[in-house]
């Protein structure tokens, strides 16, 4: 039996402890580096890479609300292979910038053609201002999970046996995974956050997201199409240590803006210091993020520090990034929905 449970692991392409973490020389020089762990083998599409997990799990275990694996108190994040600060990246080649600033040289051969250079031109447009000057939290949307994954703040997971929760304190988004279901898009059309379905095997829950609208993978980070869906493995380590961590291996699949389906991992660990100061998430009021730059319009309006749409030098495209190719594929909310621009032109809003 013992023997089965850790064959059933490596199938799975979950982080053991026994495995030996392949990591590049930035890697090892930290100390929370962890190890990159792709799927068991290739698969074309999210769906493949679930349904095949949940078979070699003989669908999964259904946990009672006693046994089921409980990640409480407050979390933030750790070693990740995305990095927005430090590490290694699979967007840029060699040292990279903070992701918010600009510089670093964009990896070839990760997005499609149409994508890297839609990238590209992203970093280009941030150099006048050594940020990228439009991001879409500065009017409010959602992050979408990809950033999700990545930002910096504040998490809790609260598991039942039907559903878990992931909480974030940034924008109040909050994803629900809806356990041992299957895909519903009852709007008949994507939304900020997708919808997520998964699975538990022990102490582990496999997640597949879809149906989520066109995003990035960060601010100053590529972005993806209206066709991308995610994979998340997620496991609770405790290290010899003692220390506690949450470890996220990702496949992020998207035929629009990827080469082929890009593996990352994504950690995070308890925020002592934080819950022994007592902060509880609140909820976020999105005009107090908007940041003034302490310049004025000609009628002496303060500016915010980041352009927003209609702004000069900035044209607004129907449900797109504007510093993006207004042509670039997969960038309407829904890969079927209709696409003003591409009939009536550019709009301003």
């Amino acid at each position: 039996m013992k023997t089965s449970k850790v064959l059933l692991a490596c199938a799975l392409g979950l982080l053991v402890a026994t495995s030996t973490p392949v990591l590049s020389f930035a890697q090892a020089a930290n100390p929370l580096a962890v190890s990159v762990v792709p799927p068991p083998r290739a698969f074309a599409t999210a769906e493949e890479h679930f349904n095949y997990l949940k078979r070699q799990a003989n669908g999964g275990t259904h946990h009672t609300y006693e046994s089921v694996p409980k990640w409480e108190g407050l979390w933030e994040a750790s070693w990740n292979s995305i990095a927005l600060r430090g590490g290694v990246s699979p967007f840029f080649v060699g040292p990279i910038p903070p992701g918010l600033a600009a510089g670093g040289e964009v990896a070839e051969g990760v997005l499609t053609p149409e994508y890297e250079a839609a990238f590209k031109q992203r970093r280009e447009n941030m150099i006048a201002y050594n940020e990228q000057p439009y991001d879409r939290l500065t009017t409010c949307e959602a992050t979408g999970p990809a950033r999700w994954l990545l930002e910096p703040y504040v998490r809790e997971w609260v598991n039942t046996p039907d559903q878990s929760w992931w909480l974030n304190d940034l924008a109040n988004e909050t994803r629900r995974v809806f356990i041992d279901q299957d895909h519903e898009n009852i709007d008949g059309a994507h939304s900020p956050t997708g919808d997520s379905i998964g699975f538990w095997i022990d102490d582990t829950l496999v997640v597949w997201t879809n149906d989520m609208w066109p995003a990035d993978y960060f601010r100053g980070y590529p972005p993806f199409s209206n066709e991308m869906e995610i994979i998340e493995v997620y496991k609770l380590v405790t290290e010899a240590s003692g220390m506690q961590r949450l470890i996220a291996q990702v496949t992020f699949y998207d035929p629009v803006s990827l080469v082929k389906p890009l593996s990352g991992v994504y950690t995070w660990t308890k925020a002592a210091a934080i819950e022994d100061a007592g902060y509880r998430i609140r909820h976020w009021d999105c005009n107090t993020g908007v940041q003034i730059r302490g310049e004025t319009d000609e009628s002496g309006n303060p500016l915010t520090s980041i352009r927003l749409p209609g702004e000069s030098g900035l044209t607004w495209h129907q449900m797109r990034n504007p510093d993006l190719p207004a042509d670039l594929s997969g960038q309407t909310q829904s890969p079927d929905q209709f696409d003003f621009d591409s009939v009536f032109g550019e709009t301003s809003e």
